[in-house]
């Protein structure tokens, strides 16, 4: 396998650990916290980049992707199968169950309910999407998404379309993705894993999985605009991007068009990259066709192998942190962080703060000490209505939705 350039490992002096993918809590000492890379941005500012973390609300499970709803209430996706309607976004609120058939949730380590989009008609409408496994009887059968309608009181919700079936399941769970989000255009983009099985399946433009995906929020059909909308397959006319390992964050820079996606390495060399329509990732365990077996020690982004693969952004290099969720920083309230790019790690138990320039190029990496560890694994993040970062933590136990703002 090449060798990755040392210039690309940005936080390389952290300390490696075992599992990318794996959704299993880390071992003690993976929460010990670990000094901010050699290009973190300037410490001489402590003032201007101090945070401020508040808990709105706990008592959630595995918390995996957050929805604002036009009234200052929010809606939480729990892995396990439960959605918390949370009372508002200040601290003291209150999380309480909506109640929702998930007698079919296939739910096994890294599966269950995942992400979640809110529709923009959603005060007429009142619908949102939640990505999901799906099983029939016991057994798994895909991953996908399902539109539902919440009630006038927030109490239940019920299903009125399966907007997308298909996307591949692993009965053991690994790599199911799934963040959907709404690009400015209004397209909705999901983020899928490869089901870590089929090794065929990243390269495979008629397979949904290890792919970006740019659909019709309303049909779940391609969009007409989409790099292989003229494809006989049905599939292939929803890809926007393929080749990918396991997409768990998807960030639209507002004002650009951009989006970059996350997603989790073999071991570590997780990545950060710029979606540009009908690339290729250059993800491919089965070496070419060469191999039945799903080969994890191919490289992230096989330059080798496909010249023509789109670089990453950023990587990992031999550090794992497990990357999810993604979103953009906006507004003055942001100072010297407005603009800024915010994943959130699980294994690596703290948040990432990116400065790209103009064309997408990440230019520095700043590690907020509030969170080194503070709050164990880090989910969800979503830039909530009134300019603040909404955070979700996912140790299993008594998860928290957290509000950030710059102290």
């Amino acid at each position: 396998m090449p060798a990755r350039k040392a210039g690309f490992a940005m936080i390389a002096a952290l300390v490696a650990l075992t599992s990318a993918c794996s959704d299993t809590p880390p071992a003690p000492d993976a929460a010990t916290p670990a000094p901010a890379p050699s290009n973190a941005a300037p410490a001489g500012k402590p003032g201007s980049l101090a945070l401020q973390v508040e808990e709105v609300t706990g008592g959630l499970t595995h918390g995996w992707d957050i929805g604002f709803l036009p009234d200052g209430k929010a809606l939480v996706t729990q892995r396990p199968g439960k959605i918390a309607l949370v009372s508002g976004l200040q601290p003291g609120a209150t999380a309480t169950e909506v109640k929702a058939d998930f007698s079919d949730l296939f739910v096994e380590h890294e599966s269950g309910l995942l992400g979640l989009v809110v529709h923009p008609d959603f005060a007429q409408s009142r619908r949102f999407t939640t990505c999901q496994n799906y099983k029939q009887g016991e057994t798994p059968t895909d991953v996908r998404l399902i539109t539902w309608t919440l009630s006038a009181d927030g109490t239940s919700a019920q299903r009125v379309q399966t907007l997308l079936t298909g996307m591949p399941v692993n009965p053991n769970g690994r790599h199911s993705g799934c963040r959907p989000t709404l690009a400015e255009d209004g397209a909705l983009l999901v983020g899928t894993g490869d089901a870590a099985d089929n090794p065929d399946v990243p390269q495979d433009r008629t397979n949904l999985g290890g792919k970006v995906l740019r659909i019709d929020l309303n049909t779940g059909e391609g969009l007409p605009d989409n790099p292989f909308a003229s494809s006989a397959n049905a599939n292939e006319r929803r890809v926007y991007t393929y080749g990918h390992r396991n997409v768990q964050g998807v960030a639209v820079r507002t004002g650009t068009g951009q989006v970059f996606v996350s997603e989790h390495g073999p071991t570590n060399f997780d990545e950060l990259s710029l979606v540009k329509a009908g690339g290729n990732y250059g993800w491919d365990p089965s070496q070419g066709g060469t191999v039945d077996e799903y080969d994890e020690s191919v490289p992230m982004t096989d330059l080798e192998r496909f010249p023509d693969a789109v670089p990453q952004a950023w990587t990992s290099g031999k550090t794992t942190e497990a990357p999810s969720g993604a979103t953009f920083l906006t507004g003055p309230q942001w100072g010297d962080l407005d603009g800024r790019m915010v994943l959130a790690a699980l294994r690596g138990q703290k948040l990432l703060v990116f400065t790209m320039d103009g064309p997408g190029a990440v230019t520095d990496v700043y590690l907020p000490p509030e969170f080194n560890a503070e709050f164990g694994r880090l989910r969800g993040v979503r830039t909530g209505p009134d300019g603040a970062l909404y955070v979700t933590t996912s140790t299993g136990t008594d998860d928290k939705l957290l509000r950030v703002t710059l102290a």
